[in-house]
């Protein structure tokens, strides 16, 4: 049990340290969006000249954006789910229940991934038009997403063994960077 409880504690803390970087990486994706997309308004409507990359750069960096800040929404439990079956067995039921979820949920990661990687490299064929980079790089977000999700799984099914095996509050779910703040 020690064992167990020491290996959800350290990928705990690999997950959390990986997933606070692709959030800040996240918020600045956003911001540089944010310019990008003004900064094309401005020459379109202020210069009565569109420039060719804008628009690409920011549908790009939505992409990244979303694969950096997906795995976070899943190991905090953020991604819309239906509790009612769960919340009405037992303890060692609803775990067990939770357990085999997030073993499916795995191979189905598993399976993105692999397509995801297929799709980066065929990504080296293309060129981005407006860009001038190849689409493996915008490709690779998903690459990204589907193996930190993957972690994150690992992860909490580490946990769900944890609490069905062992104690429940000695394998507590991830809080967020909020809640520990706020400690």
């Amino acid at each position: 049990m020690r064992i167990l409880r020491l290996s959800v504690e350290g990928l705990g803390y690999i997950n959390a340290t990986v997933l606070r970087l692709t959030r800040t990486a996240a918020w600045l994706l956003l911001v540089v969006m944010v310019v990008v997309i003004l900064l094309q308004v401005v020459f379109r409507y202020g210069f009565n000249n569109a420039l060719p990359w804008p628009e690409e750069a920011a549908r790009s960096m939505m992409i990244w954006m979303m694969a950096l800040i997906a795995p976070s929404a899943y190991r905090w439990g953020g991604f819309v789910s239906i509790d009612l079956l769960k919340d009405l067995l037992p303890a060692r039921l609803s775990s067990l229940l939770n357990l085999i979820l997030l073993l499916l949920a795995a191979a189905v990661l598993w399976i993105l991934l692999n397509q995801a990687m297929a799709h980066f490299r065929s990504g080296f064929l293309f060129t981005a038009t407006g860009l001038k980079i190849k689409l493996a790089w915008i490709y690779l977000a998903m690459s990204v997403c589907f193996g930190l999700m993957l972690s994150v799984n690992l992860e909490l099914s580490l946990r769900e063994v944890g609490r069905l095996i062992g104690r429940p509050e000695d394998f507590p779910q991830p809080v967020t960077d909020a809640a520990l703040s706020s400690e």
